[in-house]
């Protein structure tokens, strides 16, 4: 999978202390999401796991007729080891893989695999912010563009799930949880999360009814991708001291680990109709882990995978039985990592505040990664009081950090080969022509493309460096990639910078395939036209996959980081360049630009160049009250999606007539705010006469993130026909979450009220609140409530039916649903509907049940 994505971690002395002196030296390195992530300790132990309470479904015939080949006994049937007790020799396998495990776990070292700088991780680990997700289409978008949207949902009401909790159903939930996959964006916490909890197993803390885990890194087994072997085999290699053991037991508990679905090379076909059931039978090593993962190998097994999110649909939907996010961190969790990280709690609450006070380094904070990087660099800035200005944007971070790096490798005395200049010109050409391939793990020959030698390479392992495979005895492969995406794409863009400042080539023109009469243009390059080279090409990418490059290439062209370059190179070439210029064409892009949601990164690129007039016309017509008063033009409102989204206080609550005035149409203010209205949780458009047109905008809007929105306010508008299948489509979205709705003098006819209540039957069980008052409804729409209420999963507690023309039919109606169910509804409105003595009394009659559990009626 060329274009997937994995980082591993360098050699960050100033970002580690080590805290023992007696450790042994048997600690391996984690790549991508490793310590970096934090200081990460658990407060207590979870006891509530218990994996063997859960009950694997083996009526599948597909898995009941698998037979082993091994003493002709089912898989099903007690294992077998080459001993003579069984009990005993799985407990001596089960101590000696944990014995293994947890010298490899124990700790993370910093640096190549020589230089040994260990970390004990319970030191260090600080928890995660994990959730249960939805199985929802990948999004596709810069990673950094979904932690950004993710910041403004850290207060959430999602319910956090511990790592050692991952297969034990959430209270209320009863499903069988075989396979987990964990998906989150890169340096987010995935890999480090792994390594807990085989730590936490191995030193007897957690999940101790599994008796085997079996770590099986993708990244391992890419280099076995054309071997022909069976799955016990493949454990003898990744394990030698399972030789002995024969594994073909599901009476015992055993966990798969598959870490780093991104990292995959073999092709895992799931429609392939070759079918293994017996672990001795041999066959390619995707085959093996395909029907592993499908149940017909090991069908008791446990199976963890983690991947990114563009890679997390390689796993079909009815393979995974609970997908789970690692968001990174909250703002609680982020000012722990720091307190944790620095020990100078004085220069701790110093960074901190820093951090809050720039918005974009702190949305990024959500990044375990960047919270390292910008720990390492603002430790030593503040720390040994650092002349020059501290970092308050990406590319000054980035910077300085390359700064930090380069004097690690002179502090530890390496052999001067190569310049430093040299070596980071040759990097950032790997990482440029990596990065518009879009791959993100190479290999020694990509390195040699580029002029660069492999122990080059490992010389400056804080930005690039390698993974030798001696721990599972496969010598025969390297793989390399950077820290982090956010690292290559500032050595990319570093690149695209020095090579026309130094050798004035645009690294976007290929002199060879420009056309002759665009020759002397191509010739004549400038900064300008690479920037503005540089925007077409990001505004061109489908997935966003130069939007951070753009930002750190617009950011090296400002004077103070030209500045700071120069510690860094002897020499950084010069340019006449004309920062207006690049400001005013991003400007005429974001006019032209119909999407505002597409014109976000460059309002970023505006903060990176140190231009905010945009912004700051706008904030200055929020903080004024005028925003309703003003007809703003294309770029204004594009500022003012900028703004709403990444302002300090998170817009929960998105209410339209904040915004119309009588120089906007609630269509024309509705469709311009969409991507506002995507991100908020509640959603008001009371009153605001939205048309036809606008539904339709809302509708899609909704749709594109159903499960976000809880409370969605439509009273006022007129719906009509539309109105209801939209509600229709909404709620009948199985991610669909909304808890409350309110249809308020709508005008919601008879065939909208019936596809609304026909959406809650099919998904009743989050809405909490439904108000239809104002609108004439029917005996038969009556019925339909009725039965609606009448659902055991219906978790209705508030009913508004106010002016509504209830009849007695209607309280009929209702009075047979609360005797069916009594418990769930509390406030019942019927103000405004003509009812008779009886009819009130079909329902106060019914207080006396014990089970009744409406405390508010009002007719």
């Amino acid at each position: 999978m060329e274009d997937q994505e994995t980082f591993i971690k360098g050699d960050i002395s100033t970002g580690c202390r080590q805290r023992s002196d007696s450790l042994e030296l048997t600690c391996v390195s984690m790549k991508s999401d490793w310590s970096m992530d934090g200081p990460l300790e658990f407060k207590e132990r979870h006891k509530s796991t218990d994996l063997r309470t859960i009950h694997i479904d083996k009526s599948n015939s597909s898995e009941s007729s698998c037979v082993s080949m091994k003493g002709n006994r089912y898989l099903g049937s007690p294992g077998r080891f080459k001993g003579s007790d069984t009990s005993t020799d799985l407990r001596h396998y089960s101590q000696l893989i944990k014995s293994n495990l947890l010298k490899k776990f124990r700790c993370l070292y910093e640096g190549t695999a020589t230089q040994r700088n260990p970390t004990l991780l319970n030191e260090i680990y600080t928890e995660l912010y994990i959730t249960e997700s939805e199985r929802r289409k990948t999004s596709n978008e810069h990673e950094v563009r979904q932690i950004e949207k993710q910041s403004r949902r850290a207060a959430t009401e999602d319910t956090p799930i511990k790592c050692n909790d991952i297969f034990r159903p959430l209270p209320g939930q009863e499903k069988t949880i075989r396979t987990v996959l964990t998906k989150g964006v890169a340096g987010i916490g995935k890999t480090v999360s792994v390594q807990k909890l085989i730590l936490d197993w191995a030193e007897g803390k957690e999940n101790q009814d599994v008796q085997l885990i079996f770590p099986l890194p993708f990244r391992e087994i890419n280099l076995m991708k054309d071997k022909t072997l069976s799955l016990s085999d493949l454990l003898h290699v990744f394990y030698p001291d399972t030789k002995d053991m024969e594994i073909s037991s599901d009476e015992y508990k055993v966990l798969f680990i598959f870490d780093g679905l991104d990292e995959c090379r073999l092709s895992l076909d799931f429609k392939s109709k070759v079918k293994l059931c017996n672990i001795s039978e041999s066959a390619s090593v995707d085959v093996l882990l395909m029907n592993l993962i499908l149940g017909n190998l090991f069908p008791s097994a446990l199976i963890w995978i983690t991947s990114r999110p563009a890679a997390a649909d390689l796993i079909p939907s009815e393979c995974v039985h609970r997908v789970t996010e690692v968001r990174g961190f909250n703002d609680p969790q982020k000012e722990e990592y720091f307190r944790k990280r620095i020990s100078d709690q004085s220069l701790a609450n110093t960074i901190i505040s820093h951090l809050e006070s720039s918005r974009s380094l702190y949305i990024m904070c959500h990044i375990p990664v960047f919270c390292w990087i910008s720990a390492a660099v603002l430790e030593k800035m503040l720390s040994e009081a650092e002349s020059g200005e501290i970092p308050k944007t990406l590319t000054q971070m980035y910077t300085h950090f390359l700064i930090l790096q380069t004097n690690i490798k002179h502090e530890k005395d390496y052999e001067n080969t190569v310049k430093d200049e040299d070596m980071i010109l040759k990097l950032g050409k790997l990482a440029f022509q990596q990065l518009v391939k879009g791959n993100l793990i190479f290999y020694a020959e990509d390195l040699r493309e580029c002029g660069i030698e492999e122990k080059e390479a490992a010389v400056y392992s804080g930005l690039c460096t390698q993974i030798f495979r001696e721990e599972f005895g496969l010598n025969q492969g390297k793989v390399f990639c950077f820290v982090h995406l956010s690292i290559q794409e500032h050595l990319a863009a570093l690149y695209a910078h020095l090579s026309l400042m130094k050798n004035n080539r645009n690294v976007f023109i290929t002199l060879s395939s420009c056309p002759l009469k665009h020759l002397k243009n191509a010739l004549n390059v400038s900064l300008s036209k690479l920037h503005q080279r540089a925007v077409e090409k990001a505004l061109k990418s489908k997935n966003g996959h130069l939007d951070l490059f753009l930002r750190f290439l617009l950011g090296l062209s400002l004077e103070s980081n030209q500045s700071l370059l120069r510690e860094l190179l002897t020499q950084t070439g010069s340019c006449s360049y004309n920062k207006e210029k690049t400001v005013k064409y991003i400007k005429q892009k974001i006019k032209r630009n119909r999407s505002p949601e597409r014109s976000i990164n460059l309002f970023h690129c505006l903060n990176e160049l140190g231009d905010d007039s945009l912004m700051q016309e706008i904030q200055d017509y929020l903080k004024s009250g005028k925003i309703k008063e003003t007809k703003l033009s294309s770029s204004q409102w594009s500022a003012l999606v900028y703004v709403l989204l990444t302002s300090e206080q998170k817009m929960d609550e998105f209410n339209l007539k904040q915004f119309i005035g009588e120089q906007n149409t609630a269509d024309e203010v509705l469709q311009k705010l969409l991507p506002v209205v995507k991100e908020s949780r509640s959603v008001h458009l009371r009153d605001c006469g939205v048309t036809e047109e606008g539904f339709i905008a809302l509708a899609s809007a909704l749709r594109s993130n159903p499960e976000h929105l809880k409370e969605l306010d439509l009273s006022g508008n007129k719906l009509g026909a539309l109105g209801g299948n939209m509600l229709s489509d909404l709620l009948n979205d199985p991610d669909c979450k909304l808890e409350k709705l309110k249809l308020r003098d709508c005008g919601v006819t008879y065939k909208g009220c019936a596809a609304v209540a026909s959406a809650l039957r099919s998904n009743p069980s989050h809405l909490t609140e439904l108000d239809l008052s104002g609108n004439k409804l029917r005996s038969s729409t009556m019925n339909l409530l009725s039965d609606l209420l009448k659902d055991l999963h219906c978790k209705l507690k508030i009913l508004g039916l106010r002016d509504c023309g209830v009849t007695y039919d209607g309280c009929a109606a209702l009075a047979s649903a609360l005797r069916s169910n009594p418990s769930h509804l509390t406030e019942l409105y019927l103000t405004g509907n003509k009812l008779r003595v009886s009819d009130v009394k079909l329902l106060s009659d019914m207080k006396d049940d014990p089970n009744y559990g409406l405390q508010m009626l009002l007719f």
